[in-house]
């Protein structure tokens, strides 16, 4: 059972009613009204939400606060309760909410455009490159979603930039970055001013109002009571969810340490605040930190706790000021109905490498229509989605009653970039994978990068990307891409031998998005290949042959996320035609080559092909997700051992031609047709820990190749894997067993892949 410390409640309870008596006297005396309640929240990051349940408690008592001051996550939640919002309505929105995808750098990935959504957020590290120097930004997280969000629910107000004239008035506290000072946020656009009250150093980018660089405000006044006293409140609810300083016995790493020095001052300071509490409620927290929003559930329900509790006494306080001062009447409907707005203009503030026009075409913005707070940022999403801004954000300037303009303050991102990760995994060893990337390096509307995997497996790609058309709709991509990679051979799932890879391939596409999750196209390539066995044995292929292909594709991609996606479903279809070939390849047998390789039927003729992916994402309860897939493969009038078959095995898509298989290491299977359909299971044991169950069945050879072996075969396997997400990747530890095999193997993966 969770507790409760009233620092000057018991006090308040057994004088306040004398003290209202006699307040009583002097209002018949001095005329004065009734006395002005205001209630200050703390900051302390997911702590915070336990605000909500003593809210609530005020509520079902009916005691209206006329005043409201919070700092960082009390300013979210005070700010919220001051336009308007109840407890109650308040808790039901911390519920709905995405925690993660909210504090994080990302969007969702079915925002991003269908030819960037494989690059985006790829890599550990990123760092900006603008005038010829790298810049760093002024805090890891700028959370393009978390400035939606707050623009959405605070959509009601949007044409009130005076808090003062909130239901409630409102106040809240960030610090300047330049000096240390307390900077009083009340008035402008209130979710810039929450925005900067939250935004903790080196964690959240700084926001800059009025010529000041702000930060955090628990830095300098982590709860605001005296700034709710100037505003006139003659009574003071105070919630403090913050922990304060650590312990001595805490102080056992340099971490805790630094954390008390830097919050020496903002500790003594809180210490004067209390004292000018009427009523002070510390909330119990140190099961939780500031993180811990992934047990969102559990800070609300502690906070309701503490409310239960609270209710009695906030009851017997109205009762009392009932009986001096006569009934008060319930604020009803506090929140502004506000459904939608007329846009009768637009105006972008912050372009500097792209043109208004772009800007407004992407998001298909219209004049003179009206516009949802959440058709909004739907349209803001496909503008962000793109890649070429860092923040976009909006305020509403009114024009007249239920119209605005439409004013946007847009951040571009640096033209370019350096990006970082570390990868291992059991097929391809350890690597560094390095990225630069550049826009409108030849032309305007374009991307063009180079990728080098650099390890025990060297890989490199270059693409060049054009957008074409009013609505960027349009693309053109050029790729070039060179890798050579180690194979380990497989007879009858036991390994005998290994070969090197070398691949070169150089193509380009031309395709059409019908919107952010759909595209079609056609395509063009060359590929080349070398196969240097180590150790021949049994059937065995050396030498080279190139090719040219002409493919046309279909292409979905709905997943919220590249990694861990919890819903959505991702569809890749080819269609090609394998149009000339030039094979100079020697086959062997038993270590010894076949000079008549013609008795094997072996040929270079044109030949068709498909390709099918279906990967599938399903919540399944609060923390399940149902995976399911299919993959598919098939070379039509295709004699030729090795150099398109589909290759089967791992559990993550590193290479050309690969079906991934549980069960199964890379490489297990060479064959020219496939059917495979995976089932699994994805339950999330705790913040970024997860546990997914795969199993898998296939059906490969039913495509009969001349002289041959394709007798039509079934393999089946499984897998376990214990994942936690980090800030390079997934960190994963897999166990797989295969059926035919009748082996258990392990599989390591750690970070993304080339």
């Amino acid at each position: 059972m969770m507790s409760c410390r009233f620092s000057l409640f018991h006090k308040s309870i057994a004088y306040f009613l004398p003290i209202l008596l006699l307040a009583g006297f002097l209002q018949a005396q001095t005329g004065k009204g009734r006395p002005k309640i205001g209630v200050s929240l703390s900051g302390g990051g997911a702590k915070g939400l336990a605000h909500i349940g003593i809210l609530k408690a005020m509520d079902s008592a009916g005691l209206q606060p006329d005043y409201i001051t919070g700092t960082s996550m009390g300013s979210i939640v005070g700010g919220l309760y001051a336009i308007g919002y109840s407890g109650s309505e308040i808790e039901a929105l911390a519920e709905k909410i995405d925690w993660n995808l909210l504090l994080s750098n990302e969007s969702e990935l079915r925002g991003i455009i269908m030819e960037e959504k494989s690059e985006y957020k790829r890599y550990a590290v990123e760092l900006p490159f603008d005038s010829g120097k790298f810049r760093l930004p002024t805090g890891m997280v700028e959370s393009e979603e978390l400035w939606l969000t707050l623009s959405e629910l605070f959509f009601p107000v949007y044409n009130i930039k005076s808090f003062d004239k909130f239901s409630i008035p409102f106040k809240c506290i960030a610090t300047d970055a330049t000096n240390g000072e307390g900077v009083v946020l009340d008035k402008g656009e209130i979710t810039t001013a929450l925005r900067a009250s939250m935004a903790i150093p080196s964690f959240f980018t700084a926001v800059d109002i009025n010529g000041r660089r702000l930060v955090d405000g628990g830095i300098v006044r982590n709860f605001p009571v005296s700034d709710v006293r100037k505003m006139g409140a003659e009574i003071v609810i105070g919630v403090n969810v913050s922990t304060g300083l650590n312990p001595k016995e805490k102080l056992n790493n340099p971490l805790s340490v630094l954390s008390n020095i830097i919050f020496f001052k903002e500790a003594e300071n809180t210490l004067k605040q209390i004292e000018l509490c009427d009523i002070y409620v510390a909330v119990p927290a140190n099961d939780f930190n500031t993180a811990s929003f992934g047990r969102s559930r559990e800070i609300i329900d502690s906070g309701n706790l503490i409310g239960n509790m609270l209710y009695p006494r906030f009851r017997a306080i109205v009762d009392s000021l009932d009986r001096i001062y006569g009934k008060q009447p319930l604020r009803t409907n506090r929140l502004p109905k506000v459904d939608s707005i007329l846009i009768s203009g637009y105006e972008v503030r912050g372009l500097h490498h792209t043109e208004e026009k772009f800007f407004l075409d992407m998001m298909g913005f219209r004049k003179n229509a009206y516009y949802t707070p959440k058709e909004i940022s739907r349209r803001i999403r496909k503008g962000f989605g793109i890649r070429y801004y860092n923040r976009i954000t909006y305020r509403l300037q009114e024009t007249g009653p239920g119209s605005a303009n439409l004013v946007f303050q847009v951040e571009e991102n640096p033209l370019s970039a350096a990006k970082f990760s570390l990868h291992y995994n059991s097929f391809s060893g350890i690597s560094l994978v390095m990225n630069f990337t550049s826009r409108n390096l030849f032309s305007k509307s374009s991307r063009t990068y180079g990728t080098l995997n650099l390890g025990e497996n060297i890989r490199l790609r270059a693409e060049h990307l054009e957008y074409l058309g009013k609505r960027r709709n349009f693309s053109a991509v050029g790729t070039l891409q060179y890798e050579y990679l180690d194979f380990k051979q497989y007879a009858e799932f036991e390994e005998f031998g290994s070969f090197r890879q070398h691949y070169f391939r150089v193509g380009g596409e031309f395709g059409y998005s019908f919107d952010r999750s759909n595209a079609t196209g056609l395509g063009l390539r060359y590929e080349s290949l070398r196969y240097d066995p180590s150790l021949i044995a049994i059937l065995d292929v050396k030498g080279k042959n190139s090719l040219i292909t002409g493919s046309a594709f279909y292409r979905v991609n709905t997943l919220n996320r590249n990694v861990y996606p919890s819903r959505g479903w991702k569809l890749d279809y080819g269609a090609e035609w394998v149009m000339s070939q030039k094979g100079e390849l020697t086959l062997y047998q038993e270590g010894q080559p076949i000079l008549n390789a013609d008795s094997l039927g072996i040929s270079y003729d044109p030949y068709g092909r498909t390709t099918l992916l279906i990967d599938y994402y399903r919540v399944a309860g609060k923390k399940g997700v149902l995976l399911g897939g299919l993959q598919g493969g098939m070379n039509f009038n295709y004699n030729q051992y090795i150099t398109n078959d589909f290759i089967v095995g791992g559990l993550t898509r590193q290479f050309r031609n690969q079906v991934v298989f549980a069960g199964y290491p890379e490489n297990t299977i060479f064959t020219n047709s496939v059917a495979a359909l995976q089932l699994g299971y994805q339950y999330e044991l705790f913040e970024k820990l997860f546990l997914t169950w795969r199993s898998n069945a296939m059906i490969y050879n039913y495509i009969p190749r001349k002289n041959l072996d394709t007798d039509t075969k079934f393999l089946s396997g499984h897998a376990l894997t214990a994942g936690y997400l980090t800030a390079i990747g997934p960190v994963e530890l897999s166990v797989m067993y295969g059926d035919q095999a009748g082996k258990l193997r392990a599989y390591v993966n750690i970070g993304l892949h080339f």
